[in-house]
Parts: structure tokens; C-alpha cells; sequence
């Protein structure tokens, strides 16, 4: 199937990823150990999928901090690249919400909390998208979340109790340490098929997942 060389919405998209790139978040506090590196995988059964391509198909896993700026610069272009490479291309993502960042953790886990109740993509879609309201507040934005959870039609007890719960937080927290073992220190990082990929621009994804398609 011929594809169109440039997806909608890029030209617009230019400037802010030279930005994104050149900016991409390292956390400066995590220690990285990768001494067992080669026994972590980059996905587990627990790793969140955003869209299915089926068994066979090439997974693309990103690790992300919702309020990270250059992941927020890439949101919509990965979602370019969810609309495209629908039925051929699984996405993924793992948590790695920097330590820089004061309401990482809070929005993680009201996505966690929104993943329990079958929600997963109205939340993540919903924080990234208003990330520029909430974002690089040194108050907690945690009503925030709650106010998304109550827009999105969640149960608010579930809701509450699952952010209350330390298993929430755990659940994030592992994805973290799998991160950190694996090398990562900066976000947003992405593996295709288990291979971290080298980006100098958005487009590095769209090629990467064209080159394992034609294998």
C-alpha cells in the first residue's frame, strides 16, 4: 500500500519538534544500574496497549512521563501514527514519571486508577491534552485529575480507592524500575520490537516502523 510521504498536521507540527527534541527530559536523580539489564523486558503482560494489532505485528512501547513537554510534543503525532498503522502496528506504553516533575506521579496515577475501570485512552488522552493547564505547577494538580475522572464517567469511589491504594502506586513505580534498568533516563524513550530507537526527529518513528514492516 503506497503511502503518503508527509502525515496531516506535520507542517504544522515542525517547529515544535525541533523544540521537543532538543529538549527531551533527563532525570538527573535516577541512578542508573543496568547490570541486569538483559533479564527485563521492555513489555510485560501487565504493559498497557493503546492500540491492538494482534500477535504478530511489531509493538511499538514508549516510555513516557505525562508531564514531560517534548512527550507532549509527540502525542499527537503518535496518534498520526496510531490512526495509520491501525491493524498492522500494536502501541504501547510504560510509565516513567521523572522525579523533576511534580505532578508525574499524580496524573500516572489517574491513568492507572482510569485503566482499572476500562478507561485507559480517555484518560491518557485527556491529560496529555490539556497537559499545557496543568503542567510544571509546583502545586499538586491531583483535583485536576479527579475532575477528569468525574468528565470521563468513572465510579469516584473505585477511583479514589484505587489512588488511595499503594498497589497503584507499585504498578507505576515497576514500570519505572524496568526503566531504569533498561537504561533509560530521559523521556519520552521507544523501543520497537525490544531495539531503542535513535530519534533526531518525529519522522524517525514513522521510519523505523516502516523498515520493520518490510521485513
Amino acid at each position: 500500500m503506497k503511502r503518503n510521504v508527509m502525515l496531516s498536521g506535520l507542517i504544522s507540527m515542525s517547529v515544535v519538534a525541533v523544540v521537543a527534541l532538543a529538549a527531551f527530559s533527563v532525570s538527573k536523580e535516577a541512578t542508573l544500574d543496568q547490570s541486569g539489564a538483559e533479564d527485563i523486558s521492555v513489555i510485560q503482560s501487565n504493559t498497557h496497549i493503546l492500540q491492538d494489532a494482534g500477535n504478530r505485528a511489531p509493538v511499538l512501547v514508549e516510555f513516557l512521563d505525562f508531564e514531560c513537554e517534548a512527550c507532549g510534543a509527540f502525542y499527537p503525532y503518535i496518534e498520526e501514527l496510531k490512526r495509520e498503522f491501525k491493524g498492522e502496528v500494536t502501541f504501547a506504553f510504560r510509565y516513567f514519571p521523572l522525579p523533576g516533575h511534580s505532578n508525574s506521579i499524580n496524573a500516572a496515577l489517574a491513568v492507572e486508577a482510569a485503566a482499572q475501570q476500562g478507561k485507559l485512552n480517555e484518560m491518557f488522552s485527556l491529560v496529555f491534552e490539556t497537559q499545557s493547564l496543568w503542567g510544571e505547577s509546583s502545586e499538586s494538580k491531583a483535583a485536576t485529575f479527579r475532575s477528569y475522572a468525574e468528565k470521563i464517567g468513572l465510579d469516584m469511589n473505585l477511583y479514589d480507592s484505587s489512588i488511595a491504594n499503594p498497589e497503584t502506586l507499585r504498578r507505576i513505580t515497576d514500570d519505572y524500575n524496568d526503566g531504569v534498568a533498561l537504561g533509560i533516563s530521559g523521556t519520552p524513550t521507544f523501543f520497537l520490537n525490544n531495539q531503542r530507537l535513535t530519534l533526531r526527529t518525529f519522522k524517525d518513528v514513522r521510519a523505523a516502523i516502516l523498515d520493520q514492516l518490510s521485513k
